[in-house]
């Protein structure tokens, strides 16, 4: 029996020697690797005549598994903030390991041959990928420089405007004096930050501040609070009797003493009159009263429940 040996293409030990990698199930997996991989390939090849700079985002650190080389192979060529798009793909096919990596991959493997020349990429093939790349990154820089371009125009523009807008207002609030300066009347720039810096002694002279001795902003009161005697909020007082309102709440309605007046005087000789625990008589006519007075409540509420409704 031939020793036992592991086909990476179907994942699985086979005992039949090199027989294994003409059987059909060997083929078809290889076909298909084959099939996934040629389709990058030929992407790359596309970009060849036409090389693509873009800037630089995180996507462009992707890698492709070579199948001849059994190794990951980053699929752009990136440097700083520039990226040439398949230029590390090109650069692996273009290179003398690949090619060696290629023949002996065909060879244990026994793939069809006129497959392996899709799978190089000849010197004559990355020379000109190099000069369609120096193509892309000079009209890549133009293009920047474009953007650039109208980036400052529009910058020129706003700040035109911005100028226009304070001019206009300048005019409004102070005419222009003639000076003499060259034979032409020029505009005093300083009049509008002068007067305002006036303005601002006059009122801090009047007002006074931290400087001149006065209390600052933050330490004088206001007149409503200045008293000191203003509470803010509810009592202590009120706050529990908020709160045994609410446990009350929680409590059924019904329950023996609910509407008992707590805060009515009594005298010293007071008994409970609810419950009819001192009632005369036995506890089942209690019963039957209690029930019958119940009925009663009830059908009462139920006839102010039907008014409501019908009005």
């Amino acid at each position: 029996m031939a020793p036992a040996q592991r086909c990476p293409l179907c994942r699985q030990t086979f005992f039949c020697g090199r027989g294994h990698v003409y059987s059909r199930k060997h083929q078809r997996q290889l076909k298909t690797a084959l099939d996934r991989l040629l389709l990058q390939v030929e992407a790359a090849r596309r970009a060849i005549r036409t090389a693509q700079v873009e800037r630089y985002v995180p996507e462009h650190e992707r890698c492709c598994w070579c199948l001849c080389c059994s190794c990951e192979v980053r699929k752009h060529l990136s440097h700083g903030n520039l990226t040439v798009l398949h230029g590390g793909l090109l650069e692996h096919l273009a290179s003398p390991e690949h090619k060696k990596a290629t023949n002996r991959f065909w060879w244990e493997n026994k793939a069809e041959v006129h497959m392996k020349e899709k799978f190089l990429i000849s010197p004559q093939d990355y020379a000109r990928f190099k000069k369609s790349m120096v193509k892309g990154l000079d009209s890549y820089e133009e293009k920047e420089d474009e953007v650039i371009k109208e980036m400052a125009a529009q910058i020129r523009e706003v700040e035109h405007s911005r100028q226009e807008v304070v001019r206009s207002v300048l005019e409004v609030g102070f005419p222009w004096r003639s000076q003499s300066t060259s034979g032409s009347a020029r505009p005093r720039r300083g009049i509008f930050s002068t007067w305002k810096l006036e303005r601002d002694k006059q009122e801090s002279a009047r007002v006074g501040n931290i400087h001149s001795g006065a209390t600052p902003p933050w330490m004088v009161q206001d007149e409503e609070y200045s008293s000191g005697n203003q509470q803010i909020g509810p009592s202590y007082e009120e706050f529990l009797k908020e709160k045994e309102k609410q446990k009350l709440k929680k409590l059924p309605p019904d329950r023996v003493g609910a509407n008992f007046d707590h805060s009515s005087s009594t005298s010293a000789g007071w008994l409970p009159s609810f419950g009819r625990v001192w009632n005369n008589g036995r506890r089942w006519q209690s019963r039957h009263q209690f029930k019958t007075e119940a009925a009663a409540r009830n059908k009462q509420q139920s006839h102010k429940g039907k008014n409501r409704l019908v009005s």
